[in-house]
């Protein structure tokens, strides 16, 4: 022991050892999750590529750039970032919110494996994305294959209770317009007359004011759930799309063939 760590605080004697985040720290396998992902983490080794140069005896040729690059600031441990993802799953915690409370709570501080207590945080929120898009799919799928293989040898998990997995597929409700909706009519009549107006067809009527009219009703109707004024409204907006398409229909006929093939796409 040195002399600096004589007078800081070791966690084991801050802490209740039967905590389960204590428990956790001692039972997991960590030398096996280091060794199973530092191929991930380790730096490559580059070709190198040749410089040509020239000095007093003539042109020159020299390798450079090859092996592994000493600079750059070293890697984090495997474990500190880690525990730091499974810390921020396990309490539902940001990457700001999971490495904010590493710094204040011991027993965050005891399962990543630190022997003394750090006040400063172990690194910042873009170091624990990197991290986590390093790790991959497989790296994941590795921590959780481990987490399974303690918790069963815990006693935690019974061997049984795997044999069957529950899948939660909650559906979301999203906000989706259906083809009856008035605003789809709207849009529909809209860009049929604008492609018309491309084309080069000149329309009997487009029906702009009282289709604008019409979307107005049927917004205030549905708000004041009067569906028998809304039905009329909608079937108003059914009758005006079918005239302005079967007057784009009639007159096709007598636009040139590129223009029509642009109507129709």
């Amino acid at each position: 022991m040195s002399t600096s760590d004589f007078f800081q605080a070791r966690l084991d004697a801050m802490i209740d050892l039967r905590h389960p985040l204590a428990v956790l720290a001692k039972r997991l396998p960590w030398a096996q999750i280091e060794a199973n992902l530092a191929p991930v983490f380790a730096h490559w080794s580059r070709a190198g590529k040749v410089v040509e140069g020239f000095d007093l005896f003539g042109p020159t040729q020299a390798l450079t750039a090859v092996g592994v690059s000493p600079t750059g600031r070293p890697r984090l441990a495997i474990r500190l970032m880690v525990t730091l993802l499974y810390l921020k799953h396990a309490y539902n915690l940001s990457d700001d919110g999971v490495i904010e409370r590493w710094a204040q709570d011991v027993y965050f501080q005891f399962f990543s494996g630190q022997e003394y207590f750090q006040a400063q945080p172990p690194c910042d929120k873009a170091q624990l994305s990197r991290f986590r898009r390093a790790l991959g799919e497989a790296g994941v799928e590795e921590l959780l294959k481990t987490t399974i293989e303690a918790s069963v040898s815990m006693g935690a998990v019974k061997k049984a209770a795997l044999a069957r997995v529950i899948v939660d597929t909650t559906v979301q409700e999203k906000a989706i317009a259906h083809p009856s909706d008035s605003r789809l009519l709207e849009v529909a009549r809209a860009k049929i007359v604008r492609l018309a107006k491309r084309a080069g067809i000149a329309l009997k009527l487009t029906h702009e004011r009282e289709a604008s009219t019409l979307r107005r009703k049927a917004g205030g109707y549905a708000h004041a759930r009067q569906f028998k004024r809304l039905k009329k409204v909608l079937k108003r907006q059914w009758t005006i799309l079918g005239i302005v398409l079967r007057d784009v229909q009639r007159k096709m006929s007598g636009i040139s063939q590129e223009a029509r093939q642009s109507l129709q796409h």
